[in-house]
């Protein structure tokens, strides 16, 4: 029964780093996407601006 226990115990750690290493990849997936966002309005903006002084 003591087995089953430390299995369990250790199985339970496992998880929580695992878990744990997820939160932070889905934190860092969630700062990139942001920061391309925030780089992707930008750049249309300065091409839609090229284009509208040619335009002129």
């Amino acid at each position: 029964m003591d087995q089953r226990a430390q299995i369990s115990a250790e199985l339970m750690i496992v998880l929580a780093a695992v878990a744990a290493l997820a939160l932070f990849l889905i934190d860092q997936l969630n700062t990139t996407a942001k920061e391309m966002g925030e780089t992707l309005s930008t750049t249309s903006n300065k091409i839609q601006s090229k284009i509208e002084s040619m335009v002129e």
